[in-house]
């Protein structure tokens, strides 16, 4: 920091500690004025010669061991403009022991006083000490009051709790936040009418949108840190039908750590408008599966694929082996790991899963106990335009893993799959589908337990719409939709993993397990949403454009096919699907087929897929 900033800051500081040094001088000595007058209730000339005497006497040795007291009672090292009850105590508590210093003196010393003369000189000193300290808040508040209507924004509250009643101070102390919080919103009935910080509490949920008119609010802040995600959902809501930008107060640690500043409101994030609550599930389960284990991750540098890889670490298997054919998004992965975990053995291998030479020397070397297979091309439109890839990579290359993992007999693989799976309108949710049905026949005739985990949309992930319109409203827009009835299901990058890692924990071996995501998304929506809460008007500041749907999108994606049964779990969250029979013999004889079209670069693989997956409709 500049040295001639740190030098006005300790002028400044000094200044007002001699300034407030001074006055108590005056104060302790007028005190002790004052209590003679009010006694003999009267100018100086009507108080007795003899107690004048005694009080001037004793003037000099009293203010220097009053001001002795305030400094011990911390009066001069407290913010007075942040002040609160507890510099009250410490006012009170100074004035009773100088109080009582003076009547060990008299007393002790038998000097000629009035027995009032005590308790008058304990009121006298404690209000003119709490005028001297608390006038500088006074006036700072008089004057923001007479500057606010023409300089200043207007603010709501959300939440008259402890949250809100420090949101509201931090405002009213602030000398760098230029905004007035105008009224507080409760949705309980009994704080109606009442008053925090002198602002009222005009009601519940119902009165945003008017309150927000009269008061011409700017800013709406949602001060409910300990609300479950279903709650702020529809207060959300209930905002965005005003103009007002939105921000919410961080968690509840936060408070309790005493980090909750206006400063660090943070902007209303996407996920708080999914109206759902994150799934935890408990990381002593996995904690204890993995525990001395080998675990392989492939595709550990994807989004998942790290993620798992992080999560898995954080529980100390005996080796974390990182499999991906991308190096650098592994290098990164692996970094960030060695860093945080650096006793952990930790390899990271490039390599690719349809290469069978390097699995093998994979699982001869290591003998990897768990697999995640998170390795696959999974963006839609660009494997339209490549299916043979897609099948080579999504298909043969989960082919050669389970080959491998049931060769050298590992304990578990768990394969991530997709809702695109469920009645595929596009190559990728095909071949994964196909995925799903190579689980179901290792699981058959191998000692291996083969799983598949099937979700949503993942947010965050690389490709999903949310990074992608985050990037279209920071470069101005417009934001693309490509239908506006187009739905999805979202969870969390967090979510998904511990459904895997869940999976892996509980599997008996072919089960297809599924979340419940609660509620879809319409994309219309959440575009609409993500415009409003940057600030800009839809309308007015940026576009929507619609552009069709892609090649093999859906309007909607589906969890479960018909004909899947749905078991429940000890995770209500969690179901089981059971897996589709087929038969395993000309399972085998269309892959074969299949491998022959993919490799020989022909033109009919979507033809080819569709005879392994009769569910799958594409346009020819």
């Amino acid at each position: 920091m500049n040295k001639k900033i740190l030098l006005n800051r300790w002028d400044s500081s000094n200044l007002f500690k001699i300034i407030l040094l001074i006055l108590d001088v005056i104060v302790i000595n007028v005190s002790s004025v004052f209590s003679m007058m009010a006694r003999f209730s009267g100018g100086i000339e009507a108080v007795p010669h003899v107690y004048f005497n005694s009080i001037f006497n004793f003037a000099i040795f009293n203010t220097l061991v009053t001001i002795a007291i305030i400094y011990f009672c911390r009066l001069y090292g407290s913010i007075w403009r942040y002040a609160s009850s507890k510099e009250i105590v410490y006012i009170i508590m100074a004035s009773f022991i100088s109080t009582a210093v003076n009547f060990v003196y008299y007393f002790g010393l038998a000097v000629p006083i009035f027995r009032s003369y005590f308790p008058l000189y304990f009121t006298f000193l404690m209000i003119l000490t709490f005028f001297t300290r608390f006038s500088y808040r006074a006036i700072r508040t008089v004057y923001r009051g007479a500057r606010f209507s023409s300089e200043m924004k207007n603010i709501m509250i959300i939440g008259a709790g402890d949250a809100g009643n420090l949101v509201a101070r931090e405002f009213e102390m602030s000398d760098h936040l230029d905004a007035k919080v105008r009224c507080f919103i409760d949705d309980n009935p009994d704080k109606k009418g009442l008053y925090i910080q002198g602002i009222k509490v005009v009601g519940g949920r119902e009165e945003i949108v008017n309150f927000a008119q009269k008061y011409n609010i700017h800013e709406i802040i949602i001060a409910i840190p300990s609300a479950k995600k279903s709650t702020i959902k529809p207060i959300i809501e209930e905002c965005n039908k005003t103009d007002c930008k939105l921000k919410i107060l961080p968690g509840m640690y936060q408070l309790v750590t005493g980090e909750v500043e206006i400063a660090k409101l943070k902007e209303i994030e996407i996920e708080d408008l999914l109206g759902r609550d994150p799934i935890n599930i408990s990381s002593h389960l996995l904690g204890e599966y993995v525990a001395e284990k080998t675990v392989l991750v492939t595709g550990a540098g994807g989004s998942i694929g790290s993620e798992l890889s992080r999560q898995i670490a954080a529980n100390f298997p005996r080796t974390l082996i990182m499999f991906d054919i991308y190096e650098n998004s592994l290098y990164d992965i692996q970094r960030e790991l060695e860093n945080k975990y650096p006793k952990l053995n930790i390899v990271t291998l490039v390599g690719s899963i349809r290469n069978r030479s390097r699995l093998e020397n994979v699982f001869q070397t290591y003998r990897p106990d768990i697999i995640y297979h998170a390795a696959a091309h999974k963006h839609v439109p660009l494997m339209e335009d490549s299916p043979r890839e897609a099948v080579k990579n999504n298909v043969f290359g989960t082919i050669e893993l389970c080959r491998a993992a049931d060769r050298y007999e590992a304990q578990k693989l768990v394969l991530i799959s997709t809702d695109k799976a469920v009645n595929p309108t596009n190559v990728m949710g095909a071949t994964k589908r196909i995925c799903e049905m190579i689980i179901q026949y290792y699981n058959n005739r191998s000692k291996t337990s083969f799983v598949a985990v099937r979700f949503g949309n993942v947010l965050g992930s690389n490709g999903s719409v949310i990074p992608y319109f985050k990037r279209q409203i920071l470069e101005g827009g417009p934001v693309t939709v490509t239908h506006p009835e187009i739905i999805r299901y979202f969870m969390t990058i967090p979510e998904a993993v511990s459904l895997v890692l869940r999976a892996g924990v509980n599997a008996a071996g072919g089960e297809i397990f599924v979340l419940d995501m609660g509620e879809p998304v319409k994309i219309l929506d959440l575009a609409k949403n993500m415009i409003k809460l940057s600030g800009h008007e839809l309308g007015v500041d940026m576009e929507i454009v619609f552009t069709g749907l892609r090649p093999g999108e859906k309007l909607y994606e589906e969890l479960l096919m018909d004909e899947e049964g749905l078991q429940k779990t000890d995770n209500d969250q969690i179901y089981i699907g059971k897996p589709l029979e087929f038969d395993e013999a000309e399972f085998e004889a269309k892959l074969k087929r299949l491998y022959r079209v993919a490799y020989g670069e022909k033109e009919n693989i979507k033809e080819a897929v569709k005879d392994i997956v009769p569910t799958y409709h594409y346009n020819k």
